[in-house]
């Protein structure tokens, strides 16, 4: 199939475009660069040996957006353009209901103008808010504790109207949890603009020297460690989960969990981080941060039999293949 990935030169993009291509798939990538690099390219097209066809652009920009899909034969969409850091949500809400709600609305009509009618969409577990771990999909949506979290509220329910409008617009809503790693050739990784608002690369940049020290939000949460536990899952588990979503959709609204299942508290990844690289990382511990959860990780089983994926990378290939792309990244 051709498929035209919005946001595909970021993290979760750039892998999923890899394991699109190396599918057989055909990929078009629309992408702002507002939090990514237009090097990655040339990572995609080593790992592949393929170049794909590249338009820089916002696709929130309508009349942008258009073009691509008057050039370019398109049979689905994957969409991962949004803004994404919790923290700058709660500080620029409009920033990010703009972004993330008008550009799956954009896509939206666009597909049903030009008859596209494969949708995945990049959801997120924010989405049930704060209930009892495991997390899984029959769960009623809560509200959420951020802008962020509502902007994926929202755009799930755009999709599902627009597929109950529209039978033959067959959608599927991935929600994933906290995705890690880096493809094993250390081409391509977590490579955000600025200082990282996730874990792993702030721990990799910690660990090389290019920030001094890790802070640690919280050491009382009701866990074994006293820090929050979160359901870390490889970029590259996540590709997959992606492709097979894409080639096994159904009429109507499908929506999985991408996970593994397993909860990891942050001091575990910190120390599972310096036992298999062999690297210090300095931290302190710091107060919380408002609307953090102590426990949050996925019951994956629905994905398991809907799509026969699982998740087989575990925390040890996660804090190896970040470290791996941070050294190349770096030079270190």
């Amino acid at each position: 199939m051709d498929i035209l990935v919005a946001g595909g030169l970021g993290f979760i993009g750039s892998h999923t475009v890899v394991e699109l291509l190396n599918s057989g798939h055909s990929v078009i990538i629309a992408d702002n660069l507002v939090n990514s690099k237009e090097s990655v390219l040339g990572g995609i097209s080593q790992i592949t040996g393929k170049v794909p066809h590249f338009y820089r652009i916002d696709v929130t920009n309508l009349d942008a957006l258009e073009e691509v899909f008057i050039e370019n034969r398109i049979d689905g969409i994957i969409h991962f353009a949004g803004l994404k850091a919790v923290g700058e949500s709660v500080l620029t809400p409009l920033d990010y209901y703009h972004n993330n709600i008008m550009s799956t609305i954009g896509l939206c009509k666009m597909c049903l103008k030009y008859g596209v009618d494969r949708f995945i969409f990049s959801s997120s577990a924010t989405v049930y808010g704060d209930q009892p771990s495991p997390l899984n999909e029959e769960m009623e949506l809560k509200p959420t504790t951020n802008p962020y979290g509502e902007t994926k509220v929202i755009s799930e329910r755009i999709l599902a109207d627009t597929s109950a409008s529209c039978p033959g617009f067959c959608v599927s809503l991935l929600r994933y949890f906290n995705p890690v790693g880096a493809h094993p050739s250390g081409l391509i990784g977590e490579d955000p603009n600025g200082v990282p608002n996730n874990l792993m690369p702030f721990v990799s940049r910690v660990a090389a020297g290019r920030l001094e020290k890790l802070s640690v939000f919280g050491d009382d949460y009701d866990t074994p460690d006293g820090t929050g536990i979160r359901d870390y899952i490889h970029v590259e588990d996540l590709a997959r989960g992606h492709v097979k979503a894409l080639e096994n959709l159904r009429h109507g609204v499908s929506t999985y969990n991408l996970g593994t299942g397993k909860g990891t508290s942050v001091l575990e990844l910190v120390n599972a981080f310096m036992k298999v690289n062999e690297i210090n990382i300095p931290y302190e511990i710091v107060p919380r941060r408002p609307g953090d959860l102590a426990v949050c990780y996925a019951d994956p089983s629905k994905a398991e039999r809907g799509l026969g994926w699982k998740a087989v990378f575990d925390i040890n290939d996660m804090v190896r293949d970040a470290w791996h792309f941070e050294r190349k990244t770096t030079g270190r």
